[in-house]
């Protein structure tokens, strides 16, 4: 390769044979450098889509403004334009660029999800025949999370978002990529809760999510993978929160040793808008218990300060990151608990 260019939060690297040469890659810059490099008699057509590519990624990761995604999205795009026939499995990369974009743009409708979705169905086929397993894996995990996307607005089916996630287990086991294994049991889980069932058979819905909380449980440990337990172990006292059984005493009890685990984890210092989110569910699962399980006629007064004291903490956790929203329904809990408290005082 004649030369390579490499992009970290605006600072770039290009690599010629004879060395390296390290720029600040402004807006202006970054298209001289580009029209620079596309013009380069020096390099081959391959290479210069693999830059195109590669300059496309550094945009994509960890961008600070929408613009910087946008940037990403042109560059995966011109390189896209470039391989024609020739490079089908550039092309197809490219795909994959301009779909993993896509997703992350905000945008309060659904067309972008449908054509990453688009991007992702037609670039599989190739991947298939040519990438390796993890890049295959990597674009069917995405397709799941988008086709999940559209769900809400009926443009996807949700065992078509599960299926797809169950094909990228094929490689991302436990063994060999804890993390994204955990990953997805986490998203079989919240789509399985997502399934269109009767109101009867709501139970079947939620069971099915625990059980896939558990299968993954089996195999991501507190001392081994503690974010992704945290997160399991959360989304699994949702699920038992919120269980449709006639045994809710015994569901909120396991809901809270779930809360309980993934506090193991979280907390305000490190990680503290996980950590109000777990302790604000933790109240909500409280605030329903009685203080003796033996003699629930004896009321619940002690479980109900202990939740007001939890969504206190999470409400201001939640306004110190500006995360509005939150606090609020944090805010209309706390006020619900205080009326009850004061009406039955």
């Amino acid at each position: 390769m004649r030369f390579r260019i490499f992009i970290t939060r605006g600072r770039g690297k290009i690599q010629f044979p004879n060395g390296q040469i390290t720029i600040v890659m402004t807006p202006s810059i970054r298209d001289s450098v580009v029209k620079a490099a596309i013009a380069s008699e020096s390099a081959t057509t391959e290479e210069k889509i693999q830059m195109l590519i590669e300059m496309g990624l550094g945009f994509e990761k960890q961008p600070q403004t929408t613009k910087e995604l946008r940037n990403a999205l042109s560059l995966y795009y011109r390189a896209y334009s470039m391989c024609g026939e020739e490079y089908p499995l550039l092309k197809a990369k490219a795909q994959v660029g301009m779909a993993r974009t896509l997703q992350r743009i905000p945008d309060v409708g659904a067309q972008l999800l449908l054509q990453a979705k688009v991007s992702y169905e037609e670039a599989l086929p190739i991947l298939q025949q040519l990438a390796s397993p993890t890049e295959v894996a990597e674009a069917q995990m995405n397709l799941g999370l988008v086709l999940q996307s559209l769900v809400p607005f009926n443009l996807a089916r949700i065992v078509d978002s599960i299926n797809a996630y169950h094909q990228a287990l094929r490689v991302f086991t436990w063994q060999d990529y804890p993390q994204e294994y955990a990953v997805l049991y986490n998203n079989i889980a919240i789509a399985y809760l997502s399934l269109p069932l009767a109101s009867e058979r709501e139970y079947l819905r939620q069971g099915l999510a625990i059980q896939s909380l558990k299968v993954a449980l089996k195999h991501i440990q507190l001392i081994d993978h503690p974010r992704e337990y945290a997160m399991l172990q959360h989304n699994l006292g949702n699920a038992w929160q919120y269980f449709v059984s006639s045994h809710p005493l015994e569901n909120n009890l396991r809901a809270i040793a779930a809360y309980d685990e993934a506090l193991k984890v979280r907390n305000p210092k490190d990680t503290p808008l996980e950590y109000a989110n777990t302790i604000s569910h933790k109240a909500n699962a409280l605030s329903k218990l009685p203080d003796n399980p033996q003699q629930p006629q004896a009321g619940n007064l002690h479980n109900l300060l202990q939740s007001r004291a939890y969504y206190q903490e999470a409400w201001e956790i939640f306004s110190q990151h500006q995360q509005l929203k939150q606090a609020q329904l944090v805010a209309q809990a706390i006020q619900k608990i205080v009326t009850y408290i004061t009406k039955h005082d």
